[in-house]
């Protein structure tokens, strides 16, 4: 049987260029996956990309952000998959990578502050000194909890920071009197601490992550291929199939001007 398919298998890849196309894949450090859950998510994908472009293409987790960072820096993939917003931003003022596409349901990724006060934060100064938790400190959640520190005036050092490696532990520390704020933008997490009659007291300006980056060495037509054939997923069978598997809806093109506002003011 492997012998019988192998004729075709070199068939679709004479067809296109000997190169295999490299994705880099980021999840987040937040949340609990493996890498082989991870790739075998985007595998269907990749497979969707590959039959669209004529050549094959590989996945390349990478688990950590220190080995995404350094994957970007030199340009080592090809395509990159970025769930947190801030390396996506870094990537792309840096001049190696451009937007490709957002990820249709995480255009709008937005940070609460779970507490156990009834009202929202009018006087963003009256925090000063309190103590806040949020997840790893460069995840997303804590960069864009940052953010909005500075947007109210406030310096990172005037509230006691604590860090915790996941979102679902963020509850515990607010829960049982370890931190008065807890920064979580797990709509899950936030749902459950509000079914127990806890209250969200702020929420962050909303942006996009789980974000497509090409790089800037790709020639212009594999460039705008990538983006079509991201983009038409959602409208095909084969496409849905391949969506499913990653448990995503759809990818969207992504707004220019969005990312300039958003880059600045998380800060990079």
């Amino acid at each position: 049987m492997k012998l019988a398919l192998l004729p075709i298998a070199l068939g679709l890849w004479a067809a296109g260029s000997a190169h295999a196309l490299v994705i880099g894949v980021t999840e987040g450090v937040t949340y609990r996956a493996t890498d082989n859950q991870i790739e075998e998510r985007f595998a269907p994908i990749a497979e969707a990309l590959s039959k669209s472009l004529r050549q094959p293409v590989t996945i390349k987790v990478l688990s950590s952000y220190k080995a995404a960072r350094e994957a970007l820096k030199t340009q080592s993939v090809d395509v990159a998959f970025l769930h947190p917003a801030h390396l996506a931003f870094e990537a792309s003022k840096s001049g190696g990578y451009k937007a490709l596409a957002w990820t249709s349901g995480y255009t709008e990724y937005k940070v609460s502050l779970l507490c156990k006060e009834a009202q929202p934060i009018t006087d963003w100064k009256t925090i000063t000194g309190k103590s806040l938790v949020t997840p790893d400190p460069d995840s997303i959640t804590a960069v864009v909890t940052r953010a909005m520190l500075r947007e109210k005036g406030l310096a990172e050092s005037a509230v006691k920071l604590t860090t915790t490696r996941y979102q679902d532990a963020v509850p515990f520390y607010v829960q049982n009197g370890f931190a008065v704020y807890g920064a979580t933008a797990s709509a899950g997490v936030v749902k459950a601490w509000k079914a127990e009659g806890g209250k969200t007291c702020a929420e962050s300006r909303p942006v996009p992550i789980k974000q497509w980056l090409s790089s800037t060495k790709l020639d212009a037509t594999t460039t705008a291929q990538l983006r079509e054939s991201l983009l038409d997923l959602s409208g095909n069978d084969t496409g849905k199939r391949a969506l499913a598997a990653s448990g995503y809806s759809g990818f969207v093109a992504p707004s220019a001007e969005t990312e300039r506002t958003l880059t600045a003011w998380l800060g990079y």
